[in-house]
C-alpha cells in the first residue's frame, strides 16, 4: 500500500558532456516512518512511503519480535505532516515480551544496528537455517540476478532505491520490494512472503546491494537458504552466513559470481567446477 508519492520531479542544473543545461528529474521520497507496538514507538526509519504494511510485517519478523503473522493483531497506517506512523498492535504474549525489552532507536538509511543496547544484541547467534536437499544451477541464479533489474519500477524512474526480490525455480521472481534503504527493502520482501504464507525455504533472495551482517540476520530470521547480492559481502556477514547454513552468493554480475559460504546449494558447471587441490 502506498500512502503517498514514491517519486516527485524536480529542478536541476546538469553538465553532461562537456555540456549545462536546465533540466528536471525524477527523484526518489525518503519520509519517516514509525513502526509502533502496543501504542509505544519502538523504532522510527527513513524510508520509501510504499508497501509499508510490508514493512511493519517484514521488520517485526527480522527483528524478531514475532514469528507468524498472527501474532500481529492489527496494522495501520497513520499519515502525518512529520511522516507515517505504522502501527501495529500484538497479541498478549508477543506484547509482554516486547515490553520487557523495548528500546527506542533511530535509524537512519545506511545503518541498520542503531540503537541497540549491547554488543550482544549486534552480534547475536544467528538461528539456523535448514535446508535439505535444496540446490540451484549456478546460472538460474544468475540469470535471476540479470531479470531483476526490468522488475524495478521505481529504480526505472529514479536510479537511486535498492531492492529485494524473492525468486524460486517453480514460480520465478516475486514479489519484489524497493527502498531507499536496502534493510528496509528486506524488510518489506519479508512481509510480503509472510502476508503471502508462501515457504521462503526453496528459493533465494537476490539483492541489489552490498551484504552486510544485518542483512543475513533478517535472511535467516526469514529462514531462506540462499541469498544473492550484486555486490561484495563484509568478512563478518560471511561468518554470520556460514554459522547460519546460508549459502552466500556474492558480486553476481553479467562476468560471474562468487559463492562464499556452503557451496553445496549452488550446481556449478563443468567448467567452473573446482578442481581436485582446489
Amino acid at each position: 500500500m502506498m500512502t503517498g508519492s514514491t517519486f516527485t520531479r524536480h529542478w536541476e542544473i546538469a553538465w553532461r558532456g562537456g555540456q549545462t543545461r536546465s533540466t528536471s528529474r525524477l527523484v526518489a521520497e525518503e519520509t519517516a516512518i514509525a513502526l509502533t507496538y502496543n501504542g509505544s514507538t519502538h523504532a522510527v526509519m527513513m524510508g520509501t512511503p510504499a508497501d509499508l504494511e510490508d514493512f511493519g510485517i517484514g521488520f517485526s519478523l527480522t527483528e524478531a519480535i514475532v514469528e507468524r503473522r498472527s501474532e500481529i493483531r492489527s496494522i495501520d497506517l497513520i499519515p502525518s505532516e512529520l511522516g507515517i506512523e505504522v502501527r501495529m498492535w500484538l497479541d498478549g504474549d508477543r506484547a509482554g515480551t516486547l515490553a520487557a525489552r523495548r528500546r527506542a532507536i533511530s535509524g537512519p538509511v545506511g545503518c541498520g544496528l542503531c540503537g541497540i543496547e549491547s554488543l550482544e544484541q549486534a552480534r547475536r547467534t544467528p538461528t539456523r537455517v535448514e535446508a535439505r536437499g535444496i540446490a540451484f544451477h549456478a546460472r538460474d541464479l544468475l540469470d535471476a540476478m540479470q531479470a531483476l533489474s526490468p522488475l524495478q519500477t521505481l529504480n526505472q524512474h529514479t536510479r537511486s532505491v535498492h531492492a529485494a526480490a524473492f525468486w524460486s525455480p517453480r514460480t520465478g521472481i516475486g514479489p519484489v520490494r524497493e527502498d531507499v534503504g536496502r534493510h528496509n527493502a528486506l524488510d518489506k520482501l519479508a512481509g510480503a512472503i509472510m502476508r503471502d504464507g508462501s515457504p521462503a525455504c526453496d528459493g533465494a533472495v537476490l539483492l541489489t546491494s552490498r551484504v552486510s551482517v544485518e542483512m543475513v540476520q533478517k535472511a535467516t530470521m526469514m529462514g531462506v537458504p540462499v541469498v544473492v547480492a550484486v555486490s561484495a559481502p563484509t568478512a563478518l556477514a560471511i561468518q554470520t552466513a556460514k554459522e547460519a547454513g546460508i549459502t552466500l552468493v556474492a558480486i553476481a554480475r553479467d562476468d560471474g559470481y562468487g559463492v562464499f559460504t556452503h557451496p553445496r546449494r549452488v550446481l556449478l558447471p563443468d567448467e567452473a567446477a573446482p578442481r581436485a587441490g582446489c
